[in-house]
C-alpha cells in the first residue's frame, strides 16, 4: 500500500518544532501548504530492514540527511540499508529558503565522526555511499578536512565502497576545496539548487557563479573525478532559465545533473509554486541529455543520492564504453 508522505502535516505540535529547528523563520508569515498531486506517493515506511537501518545509524550515533531534511525517499531506502550520512552535526549555518535542517551555531566537530561513519559504512554493507554535510561557515575551511578524512577512514575500512560527497559552496574558504578532492571521492557533487534569479529568496546565502565555479575546479583539479549537480523545480523558476542552468553546467563539464520537486517542509519555509508533471520531467532529461549530460535524473521524486550507487555504475559503465 502507498501513501503520500505527511511532510507538510498541519499539527500545532510539528509547528512548534518547527520555530525552534528555524527561529530564524519563526515570524515569516505562514505560506500557503499545496495539496501535493497523485503521483508523489511514496511507501510509508517501517519495515524490519528500515528499522534494522535506523538501530545502525543509531547505535553510531550518526546523523542522516534522509531525516534531518525530511526526505520522501527514506521509507525506499531505509529499506535496502542505504543511507546518506550528515557529517559535522545536525545544525546548519546557513538559513536556506528551502530546507529543513536545524539553523544555529553548531557544535563543535568531533573527531571520532569518520571512523563510526566508516564503521557504519561497512555494517550497512553499502557499496556506494552518499556523505554529505551541513554547512560550516564558522570554520576555517568550512569542514573541508573533516569530510576528506571521512573519506579516508570509509577507504580504509571498506576499500571496494566507492564514495560520493555532496559538499557545501566553502563560499570564502581558500584551499578548501583543493583538501576535497586531494582525498579522491568518486563523485563529487555540489547542487546549485535553483535558477540564478531565485537564489536571493532560495538561497540567500550562497552565490550561483561561485557554486558553478566550484564544480568546474574540481575537473580542473582531477578529471578523473564525476562531478554532479542538481535541482529543484517547482519555486517559480522558468523554463528557459532551468535550460540555461543546463548550459552552465554543461559548460562546467559536469557528468551528472538531478532534477526533482521542491517540496515545502513547514508553512514557514518557501511556498511550492507549482508541481511539475512527470511528462516535463521526462522532457527536461530529453533535453538534458541532448545537451550533453553523460547522466540525467530527473523525476518529481528525484533527490540528489536517490539510487546514487546505480546511477554511479550506469555512469561509470559509460566512460568505459567511451574510452573502449
Amino acid at each position: 500500500m502507498t501513501v503520500l508522505l505527511d511532510l507538510l502535516n498541519d499539527d500545532p505540535r510539528k509547528r512548534e518544532a518547527a520555530a525552534v529547528r528555524h527561529p530564524e523563520k519563526a515570524h515569516r508569515p505562514d505560506t500557503p501548504l499545496a495539496r501535493k498531486p497523485e503521483w508523489i506517493r511514496v511507501k510509508a515506511p517501517g519495515s524490519a530492514a528500515w528499522r534494522e537501518t535506523g538501530a545502525i545509524l543509531r547505535g553510531g550515533g550518526l546523523s542522516t540527511v534522509c531525516q534531518e531534511a525530511s526526505c520522501p525517499n527514506i521509507g525506499e531506502c531505509w529499506e535496502k540499508k542505504h543511507a546518506t550520512f550528515l557529517v559535522m552535526g545536525s545544525v546548519c549555518t546557513r538559513a536556506c529558503a528551502f530546507c529543513n535542517v536545524a539553523t544555529g551555531l553548531p557544535s563543535a566537530l568531533d573527531s571520532t565522526e569518520p571512523e563510526r561513519v566508516a564503521e557504519a559504512t561497512a555494517k550497512l554493507g553499502l557499496s556506494h555511499v552518499v556523505i554529505t554535510s551541513v554547512d560550516r561557515d564558522d570554520l576555517e575551511d568550512g569542514g573541508a578536512d573533516h569530510i576528506a578524512q571521512t573519506i579516508r577512514a570509509i577507504r580504509a575500512a571498506c576499500s571496494t565502497t566507492t564514495i560520493e560527497v555532496l559538499t557545501p559552496d566553502f563560499l570564502r574558504k581558500e584551499g578548501a576545496l583543493e583538501k576535497v578532492v586531494a582525498a579522491r571521492p568518486d563523485v563529487f557533487n555540489h547542487n546549485l539548487e535553483t535558477v540564478p534569479s531565485l537564489y536571493v529568496t532560495v538561497r540567500p546565502g550562497a552565490r550561483y557563479f561561485h557554486s558553478l565555479r566550484l564544480l568546474q575546479r574540481v575537473k580542473e583539479l582531477d578529471p578523473a573525478i564525476f562531478t554532479k549537480s542538481g535541482l529543484m523545480v517547482g519555486l517559480g523558476e522558468a523554463r528557459n532559465e532551468i535550460l540555461q542552468v543546463m548550459d552552465d553546467l554543461r559548460v562546467a563539464n559536469v557528468d551528472f545533473l538531478t532534477i526533482g520537486q521542491y517540496l515545502q517542509p513547514t508553512r514557514k519555509h518557501h511556498e511550492v509554486v507549482r508541481f511539475v508533471t512527470p511528462q516535463e520531467f521526462e522532457a527536461l532529461s530529453t533535453i538534458a541529455y541532448a545537451k550533453g549530460f553523460s547522466m540525467v535524473s530527473a523525476s518529481p521524486l528525484t533527490r540528489s543520492s536517490h539510487h546514487a550507487g546505480a546511477d554511479f555504475e550506469r555512469l561509470r559503465e559509460k566512460r568505459l564504453g567511451a574510452s573502449r
